[in-house]
């Protein structure tokens, strides 16, 4: 990459020079004209090598893109990869907070941003500058210093009037942004919501919402295409006003005898040369100045901290059997705010351990604090006697495999999703984590088998058949610790007990940790913790917590009632009455 930055630069100023030696050219043929003697050879040779010139300064100017294209492609990749990569190192309060749709927008604009900016900042700018260079020393050693001076004084002020406006205009360009990143953000929260505005027939006010954002983006892009009709009249103007004051004095020399015909020609040809891609900078800097801001934001997300992150020097976890510890905990996501509060408890190896309590009593954060999607603020986290913290995270994460309550799956095929647990695996790897799973069969029913795909967060599947792939993938991945959060919750009867005995094959012999709410899915665990807001209410067996009849019995009761009465056969007599206005008749 460096010998071609070398390579497009030497190129660079070969076209240039090439460049500013086209007027010369073209001067001695115009003076070559008025010598009689030879009006045939001398013309025709020189206006060959003014047409091989040019030809000659595009040529370098194309090669000189292909060498340097490789390189500003490169650097779009790094930065995009790098951005990529810290956006996974953010912590999950970063990702919860977020706008998927505007974060993607941001990323885009910067991207493209970054592109324009190499492109600019090392063909236009640079190029124009060494053009100037060059053109005011010719018109000073050529003919006249205030040729010279005339020009360039032009040139300042072309450049203060163009960062004068082009920064006035830089208010016009944010709005634009904000109001486009907020537009897309609410279009891709509708589009990802679609059954949810279905359901209550919301389309024309998820219109409304974005049409917020897009009548925003609208205002600010007519005043900035008003102020850019006026920047670009303003620079018309001043770049007129130099050219008629060097032709003139050009005028002038050739009517005194000090300058030739050609002379005048030649003048004019260089300062339209000039003036060329010094128009062609003003551009630059009010794209530049756009692309600046759009890379802003994007800049402003690498310098998010990442609330979670390696010590120097971790090691990685070193699993012997697999103990987990939990010693005196307390966490809180706001201070003002506590979750728990000195909970401790053990989960010896190959044994499980269920989690269980009202809604809000810190199950889930449980789960979150071992995964380390946070730290705590007291006591430690050990398994196999390692503080979680001083370890590397994706040794950690490398040990645990998930079962979530609420699976979403990638927009790809099933075998993509259960391949998932462990890239690069094989078909029959995969294959028999599915029978593992009991999903191969109902997989091979379908018309497509493995290469079906799952659509959007995988809503082609039913919520039972999603758990399997992600039970599937989970014993791919073949991990030390198993971490069950809520995994059946959401499922019906008899869909969770298919499930609860894939769970009970593939936690046998492993460390697991069950976040449970329905009790009857917990009753063989090795210990049950009952946590009531945010500490150890009680512990103990299934049996043995019912013999207590504390928080745990009563919770049982409580559903083991409500599944009685759901059991319960309601019948509604069906009379004409009922079916005129549409009542459902309630049966089994």
């Amino acid at each position: 990459m460096r010998a071609r930055v070398v390579a497009a630069g030497v190129l660079l100023v070969l076209a240039k020079v090439t460049n500013v030696y086209v007027p010369i050219l073209y001067k001695d043929a115009v003076d070559a004209l008025g010598e009689k003697a030879q009006v045939v050879a001398v013309p025709i040779a020189l206006i060959l090598a003014y047409g091989f010139a040019r030809v000659l300064a595009q040529a370098f100017g194309e090669v000189r893109d292909a060498v340097f294209s490789p390189v500003s492609q490169r650097a779009i990749r790094n930065l995009a990869l790098e951005v990529f990569d810290h956006l996974h190192a953010l912590s999950l309060r970063f990702h919860l907070e977020r706008q998927t749709g505007g974060l993607s927008r941001v990323i885009e604009r910067g991207t493209q941003g970054m592109e324009f900016l190499i492109r600019f900042t090392t063909f236009n700018i640079i190029p124009t500058l060494i053009e100037i260079a060059l053109v005011g020393g010719i018109l000073w050693s050529l003919y006249d210093w205030r040729f010279t001076a005339v020009t360039l004084g032009v040139i300042a002020v072309y450049v203060v009037f163009s960062v004068v406006l082009s920064e006035w205009r830089i208010q016009f360009v944010r709005s634009m942004n904000e109001a486009d990143t907020e537009a897309n953000a609410k279009a891709i929260d509708s589009l990802l919501n679609y059954e949810t505005v279905k359901y209550f027939g919301n389309e024309a006010h998820e219109a409304r919402r974005y049409d917020v954002g897009r009548r925003r983006y609208e205002v600010a892009a007519v005043r900035s295409t008003r102020t850019l009709s006026l920047l670009n009249v303003g620079q018309g103007a001043i770049i007129s006003a130099g050219l008629v004051a060097v032709m003139a004095m050009a005028g002038q020399g050739v009517v005194e005898g000090t300058m030739s015909l050609g002379d005048f020609v030649a003048v004019n040809t260089f300062l339209i040369q000039l003036y060329m891609p010094l128009n062609m900078l003003g551009f630059a800097y009010r794209e530049i100045r756009s692309a600046l801001v759009n890379m802003e934001k994007m800049f402003g997300l690498l310098e998010v901290p990442s609330e979670i992150a390696d010590k120097p020097g971790a090691l990685p976890l070193k699993v012997i059997g697999g103990e987990i510890v939990f010693d005196h905990v307390d966490f809180h996501y706001e201070k003002a705010r506590p979750i728990l509060h000195d909970v401790t408890f053990r989960v010896p190896p190959g044994k499980t351990v269920a989690i269980v309590g009202s809604s809000g009593a810190g199950k889930s954060t449980v789960s979150r604090i071992l995964f380390r999607f946070y730290d705590v603020a007291g006591g430690s986290v050990r398994i196999d006697g390692q503080d979680i913290r001083s370890i590397t995270q994706q040794s950690l994460r490398a040990a645990i495999g998930v079962v979530p309550q609420d699976t979403v799956l990638f927009n790809d095929t099933i075998f993509y999703n259960i391949c998932y647990g462990r890239p690069g695996c094989t078909r029959e790897e995969v294959e028999q984590a599915a029978r593992l799973a009991r999903i191969h069969d109902f997989i091979m029913a379908l018309p497509q088998g493995y290469d079906t795909t799952v659509g959007e967060r995988g809503l082609k599947l039913s919520g039972g058949e999603k758990q399997r792939v992600a039970i599937a993938r989970t014993i791919l991945k073949n991990p030390h610790i198993l971490l069950f959060d809520e995994a059946t919750s959401a499922l019906d009867t008899r869909t969770e007990q298919e499930i609860q005995r894939s769970l009970e094959e593939v936690s046998r012999g492993r460390t697991t940790v069950v976040i449970a709410h329905r009790l009857s899915t917990i009753i063989n665990a090795d210990e049950i913790v009952v946590l009531d807001r945010g500490r150890v209410a009680e512990r103990g067996r299934h049996g043995e917590l019912l013999a207590k009849n504390g928080l745990y019995a009563d919770m049982w009761r409580r559903q083991q009632e409500a599944a009685a009465a759901a059991e319960r056969k309601v019948e509604v007599p069906e009379s004409p009455s009922f079916r005129a206005e549409g009542h459902l008749r309630v049966a089994e």
